[in-house]
């Protein structure tokens, strides 16, 4: 059952040619959370008769935001959302500054993490924000130092993560608390945990200043072939058939209720933007190759980023198992207080997407 009716549905014009402002506007990864956003010319479909909408979406310069970058390159987004609406964009070294800008009113979706994401539940007691959809699963590692070989190598070392707090943060915590090891949140503890912007990881590892770091691709598979790092832990096999959610779209409940027609038409972007990183890989990760040099400031060397493309799996199913697991994980290392998930899917119009592509439904938390 639909959860709210739709307002008038969006059109889109068959063949159009689509204007995109450079992705380059939306500023450097490291130069500051929100601060760092652009404008996305928006043509294409037309909404007749409907209002002009403002959406401005957040996502991180890594592989596994590649289904929001390659979106926002192509123009697949700006087309499905239609004229009526101005993309706008602004780019996040991890999840905790897109929730902050979430909460401050100046971005109304962003792809992120499933921990910052059940932060911002609890912290708004449910009001702020919904899931609605997945957007990639996998490609988070911890990479380390050659010497390091097992996990009590690791203490009085010094790990990096992209941010307190953010899903690998906690990930990295939980599992050094499995393995009877002790981080702090002030890097104290049996392994000293170092959040930096992940940028700033791929220096540090390389000059010795710190051993390892547990981080999403493509850092991982750059500090392999650039530092000559290992893989201490991928990620996946601490998961029921090694699929956890890694970046999921989320919105504010504000926006959702005042402009179900738009996010309806963000989903179907997202969707369009899946199909053709499936259907054309090699070209697409030229495309999310330019965009992560648009917002960093520098490409990737195309065979490292095959290899780490490899590493994810883009979906759209927001796998709520491993979100709601996650939750218990953030608790155990102290960073989250118990929270009660039920509500934070909202999937029903993801759902009636994939239902007019013939696509099955997918499931939030029971």
């Amino acid at each position: 059952m639909n959860r709210r009716p739709l307002r008038r549905p969006l059109l889109v014009a068959a063949v159009t040619t689509l204007a995109v402002v450079g992705l380059a506007a939306c500023g450097s990864s490291s130069s500051g959370g929100a601060g760092a956003s652009g404008s996305t010319a928006v043509s294409g479909g037309a909404s007749t008769g409907a209002a002009p909408v403002t959406l401005r979406l957040g996502y991180f310069p890594n592989l596994t935001h590649a289904v929001a970058i390659a979106g926002v390159q192509k123009g697949i987004y700006a087309k499905d959302l239609g004229s009526n609406v101005t993309l706008k964009t602004a780019t996040f070294n991890a999840g905790p500054e897109a929730v902050q800008a979430l909460f401050s009113g100046a971005i109304d979706a962003s792809f992120v993490g499933p921990n910052p994401t059940i932060n911002a539940w609890a912290k708004s007691k449910g009001t702020a924000i919904k899931v609605i959809s997945g957007a990639a699963s996998g490609g988070a590692y911890l990479v380390v130092k050659p010497d390091i070989k097992t996990a009590a190598d690791l203490k009085g070392k010094k790990i990096a993560t992209p941010q307190l707090g953010n899903t690998q943060d906690v990930a990295l915590r939980y599992w050094l608390d499995q393995q009877g090891l002790k981080a702090d949140q002030t890097g104290g503890g049996d392994v000293s945990v170092v959040p930096q912007d992940n940028g700033t990881t791929l220096t540090t590892f390389a000059s010795g200043q710190i051993d390892g770091a547990w981080v999403p691709e493509p850092y991982a598979t750059r500090l392999i072939a650039e530092s000559g790092g290992h893989v201490l832990v991928d990620e996946k096999t601490l998961w029921p058939e090694g699929k956890y959610v890694t970046t999921d779209l989320v919105v504010t409940t504000k926006f959702l209720d005042a402009h179900p027609d738009v996010v309806k038409a963000l989903l179907q972007g997202e969707i369009d933007t899946l199909a053709y990183l499936k259907a054309s890989p090699t070209e697409a990760q030229g495309v999310v190759n330019d965009g992560i040099k648009a917002i960093s400031g520098k490409s990737l060397d195309p065979k490292v980023l095959a290899a780490a493309w490899a590493n994810v799996v883009f979906t759209v199913d927001p796998i709520a198992s491993s979100l709601v697991e996650g939750a218990k994980h953030a608790e155990k290392v102290g960073l989250l207080d118990p929270v009660d998930l039920k509500g934070i899917y909202d999937l029903d119009l993801l759902n009636e997407v994939l239902a007019k592509a013939g696509q099955p439904p997918v499931q939030g938390a029971s």
